[in-house]
């Protein structure tokens, strides 16, 4: 899948991990590797929905927004590039139809 950054910041920290393990810590610099790892891997969206870090759609003022776990409570939050996002009769995203997203941040929204 397609990987761009919503700033040079997030960008800088993804392709650098001394310079992400320093601002963030081992742990957390360890994580976001694995899980840009797994979207760089996946063919879609839904190539994602049952690996660990638990890549899932949010809700509410996030809505047309996906997330997954970092180290708690941060999360690595991410859009689409398609637009408008695919959607099914219901009103469901179709994750099979999302080839590429946007990192907008990380951070905890709880």
């Amino acid at each position: 899948m397609e990987i761009t950054f919503a700033d040079r910041k997030l960008e800088t920290l993804a392709a650098d991990y001394k310079k992400s393990r320093q601002k963030m810590g081992q742990k957390r610099a360890k994580l976001l590797v694995a899980r840009l790892n797994a979207l760089r891997d996946a063919s879609t969206m839904e190539d994602l929905r049952n690996l660990p870090g638990r890549f899932h759609e949010l809700t509410g003022d996030r809505k047309g927004q996906w997330s997954c776990d970092l180290d708690h409570p941060y999360r690595l939050v991410f859009t689409p590039h398609e637009n408008p996002i695919p959607v099914n009769e219901h009103g469901q995203y179709i994750w099979l139809k999302i080839t590429g997203v946007e990192v907008i941040e990380m951070v905890d929204y709880h």
